[in-house]
């Protein structure tokens, strides 16, 4: 621990990290507050699951556009200019009366103004601290987000349920702009300069660690989405046990990246971390006990925050910095879309085989993944040697 005390007390990284935390919580609230106002405002699920929808294709598609204008216009330009737009279009979504058509259109610019913070903040942490300090900054982000996954969703349920369905969804316009004029009036976010990248917009894919770690992501994304479907349907949506076991898997990820943050990523380095989550949900499959499931995903949950730690760092160390934002956005967008594939497979799933057979779809999910991971090894750079941080010139390709 002594090495992230280090860390937060480095000027600046302790603000950078829990505001863009909070400038990032909507992330977490968003799916369930617009489930339970799209439900109670057309009586429809399929109109709720069109709007969600609709949200996560802006997301998706717009994730790399956002963020590549960073380099143009700047990191606080940017943030500010995005969370007003879609807090503004979610106002509109909440109080002014539409068709579903209309709410799903509204919902995918929502989606595409999301602000870029995460690609943001993962290019700014190279220039906040030094390179053998990096991996553990990430593996700290990537622990602390689980926060998001865990408070936002419990917050955003009991408000929207227990009080009022509107205030559940503008609750998260308040994040975005509070959260975000937080983040943005950091001094460490004014210092960064981030240059404008030179290159036409997508060829940062050619780079295969940039488009081999997106992929890998999508991948493991798909295979967390499916798990939770089966939890899910295991235990019923009515159930609380289902929240406890989904908690035991973030608590898990919360502790394996504060546990393995330090150890050095090594090109195979990747396959290992994923390995521990591919033994946690492999042992899913014993049975379906409560205490039993809790303990598995908790293991499961060990190697995810150091596995994503890994792929940002193989990212960062791999581009120069000036593509970093667009690279962080095309990982991004892989994993909006894994998500959403790994919810469509494992609901189609559970309606002919139940939950257990969309735990086996996550386990396929994550087979898949670590054999992505396998065969990427040759392209993965070493960074066990203080090798952390964007590059100074481009890179196309990485030598095995």
């Amino acid at each position: 621990m002594r090495r992230y005390f280090a860390i937060v007390r480095v000027p600046g990284v302790a603000r950078v990290l829990l505001s863009q935390l909070v400038a990032r919580f909507p992330f977490g609230m968003l799916s369930i507050a617009f489930l339970v106002f799209a439900q109670r405002t057309y009586d429809s699920y399929a109109a709720a699951g069109a709007v969600l929808a609709a949200m996560s294709l802006g997301n998706a598609v717009a994730g790399p556009i956002s963020a590549r204008f960073i380099g143009v216009w700047g990191v606080r330009t940017v943030i500010l200019s995005a969370a007003t737009l879609v807090s503004a279009t979610i106002t509109v979504m909440v109080f002014v009366p539409m068709p579903v058509f209309v709410m799903a259109m509204l919902g995918c610019l929502a989606g595409a103004a999301y602000p870029p913070v995460q690609s943001a903040v993962r290019t700014l942490y190279p220039k906040m601290v030094d390179s053998q300090q990096l991996g553990a900054l990430y593996s700290l982000d990537a622990s602390a987000q689980e926060i998001i996954w865990i408070v936002g969703p419990v917050i955003t349920t009991f408000i929207s349920i227990q009080i009022s369905d509107v205030l559940g969804v503008m609750l998260s316009v308040a994040f975005f702009i509070g959260g975000g004029l937080w983040f943005v009036t950091s001094p460490a976010v004014a210092k960064v300069k981030i240059p404008r990248n030179s290159s036409r917009f997508g060829a940062v894919l050619r780079n295969p660690v940039v488009s081999l770690n997106t992929f890998i992501g999508l991948l493991f994304v798909a295979s967390f989405a499916s798990a939770e479907a089966s939890i899910i349907a295991i235990f019923g949506d009515t159930n609380s046990q289902s929240g406890f076991v989904l908690g035991a898997w973030a608590l898990g990820s919360l502790v394996g990246g504060l546990a393995l943050g330090h150890v050095g990523i090594a090109p195979w380095g990747l396959l290992w971390r994923i390995g521990i989550t591919v033994v946690g949900l492999g042992l899913a499959f014993v049975s379906t006990d409560f205490w039993w499931l809790t303990a598995v995903l908790f293991l499961a949950g060990v190697g995810v925050a150091p596995s994503l730690a890994a792929l940002f760092s193989n990212v960062s160390a791999s581009v120069r910095f000036s593509e970093t934002p667009e690279a962080f956005g095309w990982l991004g967008t892989g994993q909006v879309i894994g998500a959403a594939a790994g919810s469509a497979v494992a609901g189609i799933t559970i309606d002919y085989f139940g939950g257990s057979g969309a735990l086996g779809v996550s386990l396929v999910f994550l087979i898949l993944t670590i054999v992505s991971a396998a065969v990427a090894i040759p392209w993965m750079p070493d960074l066990r040697h203080g090798k952390l941080g964007p590059r100074t010139e481009s890179v196309t390709t990485i030598a095995s």
